[in-house]
């Protein structure tokens, strides 16, 4: 099996300090695991690797008795702790052992930001370190594979996206098979755990209207209206969806034109497979009429991947106008604005005028499939 390098390798081993925490976030199945274990495969130490889930480990915790504690875990080297969030209070057991125990390095993984951050936050302010891993990226390929690898794959990932697993087979059917199972059986885990929503239909429903709308403003109200839901309704799903690492929010920009469109959010999905799952179609881009919006989402995620791994601090919105103008991406960095516009076919329009006349040192450039690789990589 293809294994793919992944960004944090040989910078994660000198982040992992002793007294410190290292929470590494991400969705499920991107990798997070994989990597770790990797990472630890050639250590010569004693290492403890435990999950969220393993009842022993769980109910330690949660006694949060500072003797059993030192005692289970003393003479360790490496403490890994796996989907972490499914330990209640977490974040004062891991407290207790950076406390009593300082000369242990200790990683925790999550696929829920919205459970393992509200457990973390206060009890290890100072303590702890976070990193994001994405499913595979374009900047992680081309590193390890070179442009041309990505050129000739490129239609693969629009339709089945990034994961792992999904790159490393090559049968279209297994393909399948693997992105629908994760649709079915992960997709929804730790906000259906959380919450306690017993019928996930209403998540499904919702994620399909969102997979129609990729670039286009989301009404809270329209979408409550379509599935019967109050507005805060599907404001709560959506933060939760979001927190789970399943979509991600952007806002629109404006410097207070009247013009400008800013009450509304656009939503993008952090893997195309995951998308294409919800709506049951991986059909190939010459029978679709959506290649534009796999594209769009294809890079904007891309292009969020780049900026985390890279300590890129931007701010992201999209800018569009009441009478239709618009710009997808707008990026600001350090004061500065730089316009990105995606498009699939081979249209080149120019920035609109509005735009232009209103941020003047601002840039302009769309994205195409002659220049992605650099937007991405």
């Amino acid at each position: 099996m293809v294994w793919f390098n992944r960004f944090y390798e040989g910078k994660i081993e000198n982040m992992i300090k002793p007294g410190k925490v290292m929470i590494i976030y991400g969705p499920r199945r991107a990798g997070k695991t994989s990597m770790v274990k990797k990472l630890l495969s050639g250590f010569k130490g004693k290492i403890y690797t435990g999950a969220g889930e393993d009842m022993p480990l769980r109910e330690l915790f949660n006694t949060q008795n500072i003797a059993q504690m030192k005692s289970a875990f003393s003479g360790y080297d490496i403490v890994l702790i796996d989907e972490a969030q499914k330990i209640s209070d977490v974040g004062t057991g891991l407290k207790i052992l950076v406390d009593h125990l300082p000369e242990i390095k200790i990683i925790a993984s999550g696929s829920s930001s919205f459970q393992l951050s509200s457990q973390i936050g206060e009890p290890l302010t100072g303590r702890n370190r976070n990193i994001f891993l994405f499913p595979i990226s374009m900047l992680e390929l081309k590193d390890q594979f070179g442009g041309m690898h990505i050129l000739e794959s490129l239609e693969n990932y629009l339709v089945f996206g990034m994961y792992p697993e999904t790159l490393t087979v090559e049968n279209i059917e297994e393909k399948k098979e693997y992105l629908i199972t994760l649709r079915d059986s992960y997709l929804f885990r730790d906000i259906l755990e959380l919450e306690n929503i017993k019928n996930s239909d209403k998540l499904y429903d919702l994620l399909r209207l969102l997979a129609f709308q990729i670039g286009h403003e989301v009404s809270m109200q329209e979408l409550g209206n379509q599935l019967g839901m109050s507005k805060n309704t599907v404001e709560k799903y959506l933060d939760l969806l979001e927190k789970s690492f399943v979509i991600k929010k952007v806002n629109g920009f404006s410097r207070n034109l009247r013009k400008e469109i800013t009450k509304n959010s656009r939503y993008y999905f952090i893997d195309n497979g995951i998308r294409n799952a919800v709506i049951n179609n991986f059909n190939p881009l010459n029978l679709r009429n959506d290649a534009g919006m796999l594209w769009e989402n294809f890079l904007f995620v891309e292009r969020l991947k780049k900026n985390s791994y890279l300590n890129r601090y931007v701010n992201s919105y999209f800018w569009r106008t009441y009478d239709g103008k618009e710009i997808d991406l707008v990026e600001e960095k350090d004061g500065v604005l730089y316009g990105f516009e995606f498009k699939w076919g081979n249209k080149k329009p120019s920035a609109p005028v509005l735009w232009k006349e209103t941020y003047k040192e601002s840039s302009y450039e769309v994205i195409s499939k002659d220049n992605f690789l650099d937007f991405v990589s």
